[in-house]
């Protein structure tokens, strides 16, 4: 399998992908450079995933890099995490998280409830990366990853901080308070619910710089 390490410099941080006769799948447009015999190519996707890139911000097209040598991705403010896929296990990713993949695990297309798309602002159709197989598979996330188990169990959070989680936990988008005037006076206006057993990994506190930058932009934005 391909050997995934994150390294960093002046606050950024990158992956780097060691190859051995292997292959490893990214997300398009992720290269940065590579070095060794390595050849790319890009896998068409099928007529069902063309369909859905309609409706989806999620890219179906993902190079795959086969050969001997390194494959550096671009780098970031925020972080990446590095996850073992087991056969067993289906993960459902959130949107954009998908960074790269052992060539071993197979990507698929995970859509959330009609409701549920509607009340994050996702419109109706909301389409999410699906994960099976055996392998690792890097996440691109804004900070720290914990991994939390569930077990005929809920977790409530106030925003998208879950970055990736396994097909046994139900997402649905509800009040935080059962009451209208509760949200309101609470200042928590909608909270993501997962429910059921299993596994997901929660994304809470972003890297500094990160958060700086995003808040630049933000402001920037809200003076333009």
């Amino acid at each position: 399998m391909a050997t995934f390490e994150v390294e960093a410099d002046e606050g950024m941080r990158w992956i780097r992908v060691d190859l051995e006769d292997d292959d490893v799948r990214t997300e398009r447009g992720a290269l940065n450079h590579l070095k060794g015999a390595i050849a790319m190519t890009v896998p068409l996707p099928t007529p069902r995933a063309w369909w859905v890139s309609l409706f989806s911000d999620e890219s179906l097209l993902r190079p795959r890099y086969h050969g001997t040598g390194s494959v550096y991705l671009d780098s970031t403010l925020g972080g990446y995490h590095i996850m073992q896929v087991k056969p067993a296990e289906r993960w459902i990713l959130d949107t954009k998280c998908f960074w790269a993949s052992d060539g071993e695990v197979s990507i698929g297309i995970h859509r959330e409830p009609v409701l549920t798309a509607w009340w994050a602002d996702e419109g109706l159709l909301w389409y999410k990366t699906a994960l099976q197989g055996e392998g690792q598979v890097v996440l691109a996330v804004d900070g720290p990853v914990e991994e939390v188990e569930l077990v005929n169990d809920r977790l409530v959070a106030d925003g998208p901080f879950v970055v990736a989680r396994t097909a046994g936990l139900k997402l649905s988008i509800r009040r935080p308070a059962r009451s209208l005037l509760s949200s309101w006076l609470s200042g928590q206006k909608r909270a993501f619910v997962y429910e059921g057993t299993g596994k997901l990994l929660l994304c809470t506190v972003p890297y500094w710089r990160q958060r700086m930058y995003r808040d630049r932009i933000r402001n920037a934005a809200a003076y333009a």
